[in-house]
């Protein structure tokens, strides 16, 4: 599934998962990047790093894996992660007060940000009140016909409604798990099957498009005319750990492409368990 070349940004949070067998590159933005870049798209992780050791590391690998980047550095420390796992099911340690808290749009990347096809943002980043502005503000220079995707990706206690509200104000993508969606129906008051609280939220915020992951249970894509549900396939799980930022990346390339939604649907899933048969968010199958 070679893409065109089309620009694709991710912008937030850039880290070390620390995981148990030692460190990887992590956050869902540069993960979304990565796999974007594998389809072929000139794609870009717009963030922040620390003046030292960590952010050379980081900046080193993004090199070697041939991820472009627009990069502040800057006096805080570089993100990291804690994650453990328990039968390949992650879960996080977020470290605050990091690099990627205090991202700012450099001057010459606006005109690629004028430029872009996609862009992909979510609720961690926005933590902060500059990563939140610099956010909000790269989503506002996106063409309007750009696909906007808010991946909402909740890490306890980094969220609350007014975040999600304004982001998905400004999206026209939506990507949610089944635990996101029972979040959300309580906090703007759905009620209904899943496929009815999707629709709810697709009209509620003018969403062309909806993902609805359900871990083992399967997937459901969405648009306003048109639903695809699929079941996982039966593989040897290594780690889920980013799993679902594969699938966002495969399911958007699919999407510029304009590919048939059932089309989309089964090669971002293909996708995502090729990426649970590796370690880590970003393995070198590139």
């Amino acid at each position: 599934m070679k893409s065109k070349k089309f620009n694709i940004i991710g912008i937030g949070e850039l880290l070390w998962d620390m995981l148990p067998t030692g460190k990887e590159l992590g956050g869902a933005p540069v993960n979304f990047v990565y796999h974007t870049s594998y389809f072929g798209a000139n794609s870009t992780i717009i963030s922040a790093v620390g003046n030292d050791k960590l952010g050379e590391e980081l900046c080193s690998v993004l090199d070697r894996k041939k991820i472009e980047f627009s990069i502040n550095t800057v006096d805080k420390p570089t993100g990291t992660v804690s994650v453990k796992l328990n039968n390949g099911i992650p879960s996080y340690i977020i470290h605050e007060n990091v690099a990627w808290d205090f991202i700012q749009l450099k001057k010459e990347f606006i005109e690629a940000l004028k430029n872009a096809d996609a862009i992909c943002f979510g609720t961690l980043a926005q933590r902060s009140k500059e990563s939140y502005n610099t956010i909000n503000q790269a989503i506002k220079l996106v063409p309007n016909t750009a696909l906007k995707v808010f991946d909402i990706n909740f890490r306890e206690p980094f969220y609350n409604q007014e975040i999600i509200e304004s982001s998905l104000k400004l999206a026209n993508v939506f990507k949610l798990n089944d635990e996101e969606l029972i979040i959300l129906s309580t906090m703007f008051n759905l009620k209904g099957t899943q496929e009815e609280l999707c629709k709810q939220l697709m009209n509620l915020f003018s969403l062309k498009f909806l993902a609805l992951t359900n871990g083992s249970k399967g997937s459901l894509l969405f648009t306003a005319s048109e639903i695809s549900k699929l079941s996982v396939p039966k593989i040897k799980v290594v780690d889920t750990v980013g799993a679902g930022d594969s699938f966002t990346a495969a399911m958007i390339i699919g999407l510029l492409n304009k590919k048939p939604l059932k089309i989309i649907h089964e090669q971002a899933v293909a996708h995502a368990a090729k990426v649970c048969l590796s370690k880590g968010a970003t393995p070198n199958f590139l």
